[in-house]
């Protein structure tokens, strides 16, 4: 039976929202004979899951050490079992048939990932939509990246929303080990070595509240951004123009 796993990072400011996760996630309509499985991964050793999560076997939890969300990210994979990879936020929600369509756009062998479309979700239950996300079809190999860079390292796409062939993300290393920005990092190496497909129904609410991780000053830090925004746009363009069969040169 094929599976799609969705990997979920946790700190402990993000546990209270847990419920709602797995409530938008149990909620999924699937392709028949396909089925989800939950990478619940602490980054952290203490504990702050703990009876949060209910009893389904489609739930696999764990915890390591503290690394921020790369590598706590990239730590689940050793227990992913789908040939497909979700990516999910603990404090995020999916919204109905979202999987199925993720599913049904990578069953193209042409494309190696998919991202979607979200809507905010405010603290006062208000919603809104991105007012530029592209139309729905294709992300030629580059061309996220070419528009990250024209508009000041401004995505076109939410990476938050990836979906990802489970070969592709560990031939590219997983998420990228940096302290934020690790799934931008993922996005623009997978468009450098893939062609990808956008989804225009919007497929996640993306909730902005004070704890967030984008919401803390650290984030925000100019040298750490910078440190952060050279080392992905040097992997990505290093990707886009490695020559296949050049290994070693």
């Amino acid at each position: 039976m094929p599976v799609i796993s969705v990997v979920t990072p946790v700190h402990a400011a993000s546990v209270p929202y847990l419920h709602e996760t797995y409530a938008s996630l149990a909620a999924q309509q699937l392709p028949a004979g396909w089925e989800w499985q939950w990478i619940v991964q602490e980054d952290g050793q203490d504990g702050v899951i703990g009876g949060t999560l209910p009893a389904d076997d489609r739930i696999s939890q764990g915890s390591g050490r503290r690394g921020g969300p790369g590598p706590t990210r990239t730590l689940a994979l050793s227990r992913a079992r789908g040939e497909l990879v979700k990516a999910l936020d603990a404090d995020d929600l999916l919204l109905p048939d979202a999987l199925a369509r993720d599913i049904t756009a990578l069953a193209d062998p042409r494309f190696g990932w998919t991202t979607c479309s979200v809507l905010d979700l405010f603290p006062d239950g208000s919603t809104a939509r991105f007012a530029d996300d592209p139309p729905e079809g294709v992300l030629e190999r580059g061309s996220v990246l070419r528009y990250w860079i024209e508009h000041e390292f401004g995505l076109p796409v939410v990476p938050g929303t990836l979906c990802i062939r489970r070969a592709l993300l560990l031939a590219l290393g997983g998420w990228m080990a940096l302290p934020a920005s690790e799934d931008t990092g993922l996005v623009l190496a997978a468009n450098a070595v893939a062609d990808g497909y956008f989804l225009a129904t919007p497929g996640m609410y993306y909730r902005k509240w004070p704890g967030q991780v984008t919401q803390h000053a650290a984030h925000h830090d100019p040298i750490e951004r910078a440190a952060r925004t050279s080392v992905i746009r040097a992997r990505a363009e290093a990707l886009l123009a490695y020559p296949p069969g050049r290994a070693g040169t």
